[in-house]
């Protein structure tokens, strides 16, 4: 599902924004998780990583659009932002904080439209690479690349990354499902290892980048050097 703030101190075009949403999921079978916002000090209060798009109000009375956007990207540089504004002259500002674009008032529905398909296609581009992590107190979405293996911890989960650790709610199985159709492997029943990141493989164990010796089960062994093979063998192609 995808999760969509709506910034906006004016009822009425609040209203519309959620309308032309719900006509949206309605003709494109999509699903949207919509939370409203009055004015830009009231998103930015506690703001954690986690909204997919937010349309932003230019003009609010206590805090601006940009502004509330300003500080919304030092926490959240992947957030797509829409604005909304009743002029041009602000379009420029957008590319300051990376703005994916802006729909001028009176926000017609064809025009807005438009900018959330590019949204999707845009966030369906980049889930392609990333997978997004259940954290404790928010979520994180990481580059699939940059996680070296998971680790089975009871009910949960380590993500080892090159840059250090997430402590994950839920079972290993259930990010497998999720990268299912890239390059990671189950070493053991404990350990789902990313292949690009085996250094080499010993006598019973995988040497992974950090430093990490992960034992391959001998059940296992056959089939993980199976598709460490076939995975060098596309990377030479």
């Amino acid at each position: 599902m995808i999760k969509i703030g709506i910034v906006e101190d004016d009822g009425p075009s609040a209203d519309l924004l959620v309308d032309y949403l719900r006509k949206y999921e309605q003709e494109h079978g999509e699903r949207f998780d919509v939370t409203r916002f009055t004015d830009g000090s009231q998103v930015v209060a506690g703001y954690r990583a986690g909204f997919d798009i937010l349309c932003l109000d230019i003009e609010m009375p206590n805090l601006d659009g940009f502004s509330a956007a300003e500080q919304i990207r030092l926490i959240d540089p992947e957030v797509l932002l829409i604005f909304v504004t009743n002029s041009t002259q602000y379009a420029i500002r957008g590319y300051e904080v990376d703005a994916l674009s802006y729909v001028l008032k009176p926000v017609g529905y064809f025009a807005f439209s438009q900018q959330i398909k590019k949204s999707l296609a845009r966030l369906r581009r980049r889930s392609s690479d990333t997978v997004m992590l259940q954290v404790s107190g928010g979520v994180v979405r990481v580059p699939t690349e940059d996680i070296v293996f998971l680790e089975s911890a009871k009910h949960r989960t380590i993500v080892h990354t090159i840059d250090g650790l997430h402590s994950v709610t839920g079972p290993l199985k259930n990010l497998e499902a999720e990268l299912d159709g890239k390059p990671f492997f189950r070493c053991n029943s404990g350990y789902l290892v990313n292949l690009r990141h085996v250094l080499a493989v010993n006598a019973g164990s995988a040497q992974m980048v950090g430093g990490h010796d992960l034992l391959i089960s001998r059940a296992r062994k056959k089939p993980f050097m199976d598709a460490l093979t076939d995975y060098l063998g596309s990377q030479s192609a």
